[in-house]
This record gives structure tokens, C-alpha cells and sequence, in this order.
């Protein structure tokens, strides 16, 4: 790619008289799995699954939520505002940098989206974990949206509906960071007390202490193809257990196989099945009925 980057791009971008600055440089994704091209655009249309393999790319978390919603549209929710960088934290960089940079790259405040909306005409929150801001690891910004998402569905008497993908909790805020895992599921069971439904969209990937609290105790666990789910790395398990894990470990096929996801879903069926198990948990009409 160094040849066509230096060379032939810019020499083509010369002939027709324009700056090379002018191209953007992700038109064209590489699939992980088969090496196919595809056309930024034509991934985008397809909800960034790979048309030939059906590889599964992260979506960004505010196309999910448009997406999944009706119409594409929702009432989003506000950032809650909790302390930045409380523990003064800096390894190779400082915490506070990591954050601005994880906001001019995605625009977002912190790694979590949540909105309220319709889903195939069945009202439902939806919480997603942006990935490319700071890999999606859960911290007190994280935690706080988390839990005011879930409060907001239980005043609204509505289904929510959790996307993880994350790496874990956050290093850079400790055990602060580490708290909310008990924060978040004592919400998660403030949602079962109130008799709602709790689903989980297992996407790639979703480890650490994400898994060990919230994104394990859906009332159902759909998960997409191929996604990575785990606590600690495969890698990890091998050196301490010293045995040769066997192939696919740890992806959605495996834990479905082996009783821990309930089912593994094509994105592009999400909305419908989310919608079809809502109505059946809360004893509402099937679609269909409505509209005849």
C-alpha cells in the first residue's frame, strides 16, 4: 500500500489538479477476515457489515442508536457531569490529555451514548459503548450515564436495551472506576424489580469488568457474529493455565454453543427481534395486530 499511497495516488491527484489533502484516506475498508475492499459508503448502507464475508466492523455508537430507533429518531441523553481525572492519574501521557483526545476524535463527552425512542412502535431506551473513545472502558462518567439511563426507563416504564464493547474498566481511574461495576448492576436489578425487560447485544468486543457486571445479566443475551467476549484475554488464560485453548474460544458462536448467549444475530435483524421479544415479555400486541 506504500506504493499506491506515495506514488500512484498523488501522481493521479497531480493529473487532475488537485491537492492530495483533498482525499480522504478511509474511502476504501479492508475486511479482517478475507482482505475484501469494500467502498466506505457501501459498508456504511450496509451497517458496516462486510457484504461478501458478513464480517461484523464496530459501528459507531450514534449510527447504532439511529439505526435501531425508528426513523432514526430518538431523544438523546445528556452527559451527566462528574469529576474529570480525580485521581491526577499519568502513565506515558496524562489522563486529561487521553480524554481531549478521545473527544476531539469522536465528538462525544465519554464513552457512552444512551437515547430513548421507538423501536418497530415499541418505546425502549438504548445505552451503546463508543469503542474509539478510549477503547470504551467504563469509568465515572461511564457509570453515571449508565445508571440515569436505566432510571430514565424505569420512569418511562420501557424495556432498555444494553451494547457493550469495551475493554474493561478504566485504569486511569482505579477503584473508582472499578465501583461502578457494583453501581451499575444494583441498577440493572432496580430494572427487574420494576418488572421490565433487560436486554444485552453482545458486540466485539466486550471484556473485562464490563462482562463481569452488567453486560451478563440481561434477561437475554443476543450477541453478533464473531464478536470477542471474555474477562481476561485469551492469551492471558493460556500462560496462567499453560494448556492450548481450543479454536474460536471466547467468540459468539462458542459461548452460544456452550449455554452463554442466547442467540447470535445478524445486525441488520437487531431492531425486529428486539422489538418481537419486548412485546412478547410485556404481553403487548404483535406488530402486525396494530396495523390491521
Amino acid at each position: 500500500m506504500n506504493w499506491i499511497t506515495n506514488f500512484v495516488r498523488p501522481k493521479i491527484n497531480s493529473m487532475l489538479g488537485r491537492p492530495t489533502s483533498d482525499v480522504p484516506e478511509n474511502l476504501w475498508i479492508k475486511c479482517p477476515e478475507t482482505g475484501e475492499m469494500v467502498f466506505h459508503k457501501e459498508l456504511e448502507a450496509n451497517k458496516w457489515v462486510i457484504p461478501g464475508s458478513g464480517y461484523h466492523m464496530k459501528m459507531p455508537a450514534k449510527e447504532r442508536l439511529a439505526d435501531l430507533f425508528d426513523g432514526g429518531q430518538y431523544e438523546a441523553f445528556p452527559q451527566p457531569k462528574v469529576a474529570q481525572d480525580p485521581l491526577k492519574f499519568r502513565d506515558s501521557k496524562k489522563y486529561t490529555d487521553r480524554l481531549r483526545d478521545g473527544r476531539a476524535k469522536t465528538g462525544l463527552e465519554d464513552t457512552i451514548v444512551s437515547g430513548l425512542g421507538t423501536v418497530r412502535g415499541v418505546k425502549m431506551v438504548a445505552v451503546v459503548h463508543e469503542f474509539n473513545f478510549m477503547g470504551g472502558s467504563l469509568g465515572i462518567a461511564a457509570g453515571e450515564a449508565i445508571i440515569k439511563a436505566f432510571e430514565r426507563a424505569i420512569a418511562e416504564h420501557c424495556p432498555l436495551v444494553m451494547f457493550p464493547a469495551s475493554g474493561g474498566a478504566r485504569m486511569q481511574e482505579g477503584i473508582l472506576s472499578l465501583m461502578q461495576l457494583p453501581r451499575t448492576t444494583v441498577a440493572v436489578e432496580m430494572l427487574k424489580e420494576a418488572g421490565l425487560p433487560y436486554f444485552v447485544v453482545l458486540t466485539n468486543p466486550t471484556t473485562g469488568g464490563v462482562t463481569a457486571s452488567y453486560a451478563m445479566l440481561g434477561d437475554v443475551h443476543l450477541a453478533e457474529p464473531g464478536a470477542e467476549i471474555c474477562f481476561a484475554g485469551k492469551r492471558v488464560i493460556e500462560q496462567t493455565i499453560r494448556e492450548k485453548l481450543p479454536d474460536g474460544f471466547q467468540t459468539s458462536e462458542y459461548l452460544l454453543e456452550h449455554g452463554m448467549v442466547d442467540m447470535v444475530i445478524d445486525r441488520r435483524e437487531i431492531p425486529e427481534t428486539l422489538a418481537r421479544m419486548a412485546r412478547m415479555m410485556l404481553n403487548l400486541p404483535p406488530q402486525a395486530a396494530i396495523a390491521a
